[in-house]
């Protein structure tokens, strides 16, 4: 599975991006997408994730209800719709799929896109 994630860039706080990410080979309905972020001199964290069959959903709590997931089956890409965009939002942020139900963990997901840079002015 090659996933590519893009979409990234410089808005204000309180402003809005959509990232997405498109995967191609062999992926699967049973997998799990995912959305992490990563800020300079943090870990890797969980953001967002939603299952290709039957679309459910998770978010952190740092970003739900402002952050939304979705797929496109057809496409096989997923999105990251982001809205009120907060400074601390600002990081690199990484798609990544797991042969799992759903799962917060980064260790879980097996294939990861490059990273897309996210930065919120302030």
């Amino acid at each position: 599975v090659q996933l590519q994630a893009y979409g990234g860039g410089l808005v204000q706080a309180g402003g809005s991006l959509r990232l997405s990410c498109a995967a191609s080979g062999r992926t699967s309905g049973r997998y799990v997408m995912g959305w992490f972020r990563q800020a300079p001199g943090k870990e890797r964290e969980f953001v967002a994730a939603v299952r290709w069959s039957g679309g459910s959903t998770y978010y952190a709590d740092s970003v739900s209800g402002r952050f939304t997931i979705s797929r496109d089956n057809a496409k096989n890409t997923v999105y990251l719709q982001m809205n009120k965009l907060k400074p601390e939002d600002t990081a690199v942020y990484f798609c990544a799929a797991g042969d799992v139900f759903i799962t917060t963990r980064v260790t879980e997901y097996d294939y990861w896109g490059q990273g897309t840079q996210v930065t919120v002015s302030s």
